[in-house]
């Protein structure tokens, strides 16, 4: 059996020993530095939104200082494998879950080619590199499904119909799905690309994503290909939860993706090494030499409110001792979850409308990464185990890792390859001890992952992962077991974006004058928890700062997910028939 690979017992008592230390830490620290009148901006959390809004602010003349909680680069960052290192070798790189860049990505893209790196034309962008396989295995004997064979002319003219037959011939066909219930799902996604702005919000953002592809009554296959695993493994939301708005807007996205419509490049992009050496390393470097300053370890626990503005934000380090920021701005790029917990009665009194923030969901999507003695030929790409009751994804990366060789640069010299799997279902029973992942240990969470897999893999009785190909697995450390709950605990959740949750989201500008938020829960033009919507939230904050401040830098770039030309009538007759109170003119009863 595998061994699971920890964190130390050294460093978690280390880490129990910081959180006990109480607030009877006599000393406060009060950070003041020698500052340039209305320029200097305390960034409260390092990751992808973060680090975007300081780059952009850094280049434009403030002082900014970027207060992390944990570890820079957020849920993007790789994870050194704690005690795997041997012989001059790094260790182990871990994750929270594996990289995926589609061509619709605009504002990561643009952050990338800024960041220098050696031998790159085009800094850090130069190290995605095209995953132009996509594999859905089945179980049972069923056929496997693909993606991305093909490969439309994206200067053709896109009409309903020539979307209908792209997406029944080329994307689901090989899906299980009956054909006339294809059919109707296809209808169901032209009426979503026919709909306009008013109908998106006044209506699909209130309805989940069941029903409206109206699952119920439906085959096992159509629930559980169309209405679960569109969800599930592509966003971690829950289909009888998700705003159909949302998963609507992701699944325009891809088909756009897939025809070339409005890409940076290729459909699916992966990085050519682990995350922190092709991106997050260069990058925290890149802001260092531009003047950004970073405390990592501060833990934002409060804000200090005098006279509508934020005059302070109070912290706690490592080991436990108190500090206070002072700042001329405040950009709040902590999650959803985090950040609400600042909204103090006095915040509130200035901007009421960040109570709502309460009522915003997240859950789960956490990887775990199993290391392999030997390589294996899953796909060039992503995979999606469109069965497996945990809603797994995966993908081989030492394939895509071309700077460098795994075995002679990570752990002992005896792991060829890493398989990083995301899972999106922590709730639903697995098929080994019938439980949700939740509630499992994390050996039996690798245990249920590998079997879960190796049902897809080896339905056919095949030998694709033997056992003993498992060098060793590494789970997200955010993923935490409680002995006295008998569950786990998640440090780091997902916002998923629920029916009616658009409203309680707020904007990049609050009503306090100095304060901004960023963060993938931010309302945004993509409208996911993704790196692309953290970076487009940052450049938000930083934009309503600039503004605020009088600032005469230019404003930062954004960018809009591409809108088929073609559609642009149907939506125009949409928006009015919407006005009438009528329904879609595609929408069959």
């Amino acid at each position: 059996m595998s061994q699971g690979l920890e964190l130390s017992r050294r460093e978690l008592l280390l880490a129990g020993a910081a959180a006990a230390v109480t607030a009877s830490t006599p000393a406060v620290a009060k950070t003041r530095r020698r500052r340039t009148r209305g320029r200097t901006v305390a960034v409260l959390g390092g990751g992808m939104a973060g680090l975007a809004a300081a780059h952009e602010l850094i280049e434009r003349g403030f002082e900014v200082t970027v207060y992390e909680r944990k570890a820079l680069g957020g849920k993007a960052r790789s994870i050194p494998v704690p005690g795997t290192a041997s012989g001059g070798r790094r260790a182990l790189p871990g994750e929270h879950g594996f990289r995926f860049f589609p061509g619709f990505y605009h504002h990561v893209p643009d952050t990338m080619r800024r960041i220098p790196f050696p031998g790159n034309e085009h800094g850090v962008w130069d190290n995605l590199v095209t995953a132009d396989e996509t594999r859905s295995p089945r179980t049972n004997g069923r056929p496997d499904g693909t993606l991305f064979g093909m490969a439309p002319d994206p200067t053709q003219a896109l009409t309903p119909e020539g979307l209908r037959a792209i997406l029944l011939e080329e994307v689901l066909k090989q899906q299980g799905v009956p054909p006339q219930e294809l059919e109707f799902f296809v209808n169901r996604v032209l009426v979503f690309l026919t709909s306009s702005d008013e109908r998106r919000f006044g209506q699909w953002e209130n309805v989940s994503w069941w029903d409206y592809v109206r699952a119920e009554g439906k085959s096992e296959e159509y629930q559980r290909v169309i209405a679960r695993g569109l969800t599930r493994s592509l966003v971690a939301a829950k289909e009888r939860l998700a705003s159909t708005r949302t998963i609507g807007n992701m699944a325009e996205a891809f088909v756009m993706n897939i025809m070339g419509r409005g890409n940076d490049g290729a459909p699916d992009r992966v990085l050519d090494a682990p995350t922190n050496e092709a991106w997050i390393d260069p990058w925290i470097l890149h802001l260092r030499k531009l003047g950004v300053r970073f405390a990592v370890g501060r833990t934002v626990e409060a804000l200090d409110v005098r006279r509508g503005r934020v005059v302070a934000a109070r912290m706690r380090d490592r080991r436990g001792r108190r500090h206070v920021i002072e700042a001329d701005w405040f950009v709040s790029a902590m999650p959803a979850e985090r950040a609400r917990r600042l909204w103090s009665p006095k915040v509130l009194e200035v901007d009421p409308t960040l109570k709502a923030m309460d009522e915003l969901y997240v859950d789960w999507m956490n990887g775990i990464q199993f290391y392999l003695r030997r390589k294996v030929d899953l796909a060039h790409g992503h995979l999606t185990f469109v069965d497996a009751p945990w809603a797994l994804t995966a993908l081989t990366q030492a394939q895509f890792w071309s700077r460098s060789d795994f075995a002679r640069d990570y752990g002992d010299g005896t792991a060829v390859d890493c398989l990083s799997i995301d899972i999106s279902d922590w709730d639903s029973p697995g098929i080994l001890y019938g439980k949700p992942a939740k509630k499992c240990t994390r050996q039996e969470i690798a245990d249920e992952v590998w079997a879960q897999v190796k049902a897809h893999l080896e339905d056919d009785g095949s030998s694709v992962l033997p056992d003993d190909i498992r060098h060793s697995w590494f789970l997200d450390p955010g993923i935490a077991w409680v002995r006295s709950r008998g569950q786990n605990r998640n440090d780091e959740p997902l916002l998923v974006n629920t029916v009616g949750s658009w409203a309680k989201r707020p904007a990049a500008r609050t009503r306090v004058p100095n304060l901004y938020l960023a963060g993938d829960y931010v309302q945004t033009d993509i409208d996911l928890a993704t790196m692309e919507g953290a970076n487009e939230s940052g450049r938000a904050a930083v934009n309503a700062l600039l503004q605020d401040a009088r600032s005469q830098a230019d404003a930062v770039p954004m960018y809009k997910l591409y809108d088929p030309p073609e559609f642009e009538a149907a939506k125009r007759v949409d928006a009015e028939l919407f006005r009438a109170g009528q329904p879609n003119a595609l929408d069959r009863p």
